[in-house]
């Protein structure tokens, strides 16, 4: 028969060639490409007419045949082309009046993220002095003293304090409810519609 079957030695041989070759063309045009510092040897190409290093025979012939596209041809989402020049403060400024730099008339600029003007400052914030403590009304103060100090007594006499004796307990009990009830008695009891409730 001198049909060759596809399963031979012979067909086998001939495909691993043929891989070997694909890869070394892949490895030279990665090495090609990749600035080194000083010689680099690269692997064998069995492209007829390239030399051993991978680089073309013929002197000023072109790495790659005509019209075959190289690596650096890929770029599907464009990123490889040069973006446009962003323009400086004065010059979008300059843009933006209807003049350019030589005094002609120059086309206007779209506004960018950039595009603001810094706002003078007005100065250092100082806040209100807080009211004076002296002026409080004392059952207010009092209050405020019972619904804070009460919680605050229970934990240290029953951490320091284990045989308290059941009056102080319940005393302090009663101080913080009292405390608490009249804190809330204190509380505006109608809300003003034109209120939102923001303090600047």
């Amino acid at each position: 028969m001198t049909r060759h079957d596809s399963g031979s030695p012979d067909s086998q041989d001939q495909g691993a060639n043929q891989d070997d070759a694909v890869w070394l063309d892949l490895v030279a045009r990665l090495e090609a490409d990749s600035p080194s510092p000083g010689p680099r040897h690269s692997a064998p190409d069995s492209r007829p007419g390239t030399t051993d290093a991978g680089a073309p025979a013929g002197p000023g012939s072109p790495a790659d045949p005509p019209g075959r596209a190289s690596f650096r041809d890929f770029d599907p989402l464009g990123l490889a082309r040069a973006a446009p020049a962003e323009l400086s403060a004065a010059e979008r400024e300059a843009s933006r009046a209807g003049t350019g730099e030589d005094g002609a008339d120059a086309p206007e600029a779209p506004a960018g993220p950039r595009d603001y003007g810094v706002d003078d400052d007005e100065g250092a914030f100082v806040p209100e002095e807080p009211p004076s403590l002296s002026g409080t009304d004392p059952l207010t103060m009092l209050a405020w003293l019972a619904a804070v100090g009460g919680p605050v007594a229970l934990l240290l006499s029953a951490m320091f304090w284990r045989s308290a004796p059941l009056l102080a307990v319940v005393g302090i009990v009663a101080a913080f409810v009292l405390g608490t009830v009249y804190l809330i008695m204190k509380l505006p009891q109608e809300k003003d519609e034109d209120d939102d409730g923001a303090r600047v």
